[in-house]
């Protein structure tokens, strides 16, 4: 029988949070190991916005996988190869950014999960299954359960066609980019503008009628990510490696500054 333990995806269908950290400035393993012990129940891995290449987005997978948190990396476009290639080095979930359409949702989710949900390749042994051999059948089963297919709203657009989106079979969760989309609207910055708390109302509600997750990244203010975690959200970026390193170092100089 394959047993594969996606920690973020156990707590999202226990009705809990799942909280994760963004990689901006990590470069190696114990990183995952790292933020584990902080708490944190997956890695955002951004292939989007950092220079961070590939070899060491799945090395870092592979390890958050041993020690149990899960490594989600975010795509830096739609073509097969990004999703594919990180899935197959140790990934167990993808986040795609920019999806507006149905059309692209069921084109991410061909490249994400194995058929008959699906169209992805067959690779062959890889890291979720411990490069153990098991029965094709159940192997892929067993991969496309535990793998996370996360798909960004980032424009108003997306948020019309939201519930288009989320009934797509495959798709696990619809994440807003709350600053994108803040962006696309004209109120730049305004997180807890009426018109963003209605845009994840209404991404909620497409989400509960199609049994989807709903995720928020972006907002930061604890005031405001309360709102939207009453509201339903449940995947949440609480921030990144380097933002939190800065506010410690911050806190620490200041702190000692203040003792002459």
């Amino acid at each position: 029988m394959v047993d594969i333990n996606n920690i973020a995806k156990e707590k999202l269908q226990a009705g809990e949070l799942a909280i994760g950290v963004g990689l901006r400035q990590a470069r190696t393993v114990d990183i995952a190991k790292a933020m584990k012990t902080a708490g944190f129940d997956w890695l955002f891995i951004d292939m989007e916005h950092n220079s961070m290449d590939l070899d060491i987005a799945t090395q870092i997978s592979v390890t958050a996988q041993d020690v149990g948190i899960t490594p989600l990396l975010r795509v830096p476009g739609f073509q097969h190869f990004h999703a594919s290639r990180a899935l197959d080095g140790g990934a167990q979930g993808i986040v795609v950014p920019h999806v507006d359409t149905k059309e692209t949702a069921i084109q991410m989710v061909s490249q994400c999960k194995y058929p008959p949900i699906g169209h992805r390749s067959v690779a062959g042994a890889q890291p979720m299954l411990d490069f153990q051999s098991f029965p094709m059948a159940e192997a892929t089963k067993a991969v496309n359960d535990a793998t996370l297919t996360v798909l960004m709203l980032e424009t108003p657009t997306a948020i019309r066609n939201a519930n288009d989106i989320a009934s797509v079979e495959g798709v696990d969760c619809l994440l807003i980019g709350t600053n994108d989309l803040c962006m696309e609207m004209g109120i730049p910055g305004e997180l807890d503008h009426p018109e963003i708390i209605e845009a994840y109302k209404q991404t909620i509600t497409a989400c509960k009628k199609h049994g989807k997750f709903v995720g928020m990244g972006g907002v930061y203010n604890f005031d405001a990510m309360k709102v939207y975690i009453d509201m339903g959200v449940q995947l949440v970026l609480a921030g990144n490696d380097l933002s939190f390193m800065i506010s410690a170092g911050r806190e620490r100089t200041n702190k000692l500054r203040s003792l002459l």
